[in-house]
């Protein structure tokens, strides 16, 4: 009977294991992703800049239609940097809701190997 239990935990170990790469892997990808949405928005956000800028000097100019057409694409700039950075603030929660996920994966292992989790 003592060996099952052994077998039993042997097995548990394997499957914490398993899922603790799984949840690794998941973590990375969404680091990958992360680093990907955070260049797009650096590049909206000096598009929007860009834009303004451009708007700017139309109405300096005195080019009211130019500006106008000009202000509307810094509408539509706008309205994709908002998105862009939506993303990445839902990606950067689920980031976070995924290290404490396998932290406190981590922290029930340890506690059921009788580790205190404290150092």
């Amino acid at each position: 009977m003592g060996s099952d239990l052994r077998g039993d935990t042997a097995n548990g170990s394997a499957v914490h294991t398993a899922e603790f790469i799984v949840s690794s892997a998941r973590l990375t990808e969404l680091y990958e992703c992360a680093v990907l949405l955070r260049r797009t928005r650096v590049r909206a956000e000096e598009i929007v800049d860009e834009a303004r800028a451009l708007v700017a000097e139309a109405r300096q100019h005195g080019d009211a239609e130019r500006a106008l057409l000009l202000e509307d694409q810094l509408e539509q700039a706008h309205a994709r940097y908002r998105q862009v950075l939506k993303a990445y603030l839902v990606l950067c929660r689920r980031i976070n809701e995924e290290r404490q996920d396998i932290l406190r994966v981590q922290l029930e292992r340890d506690r059921m190997t009788g580790l205190s989790g404290v150092a």
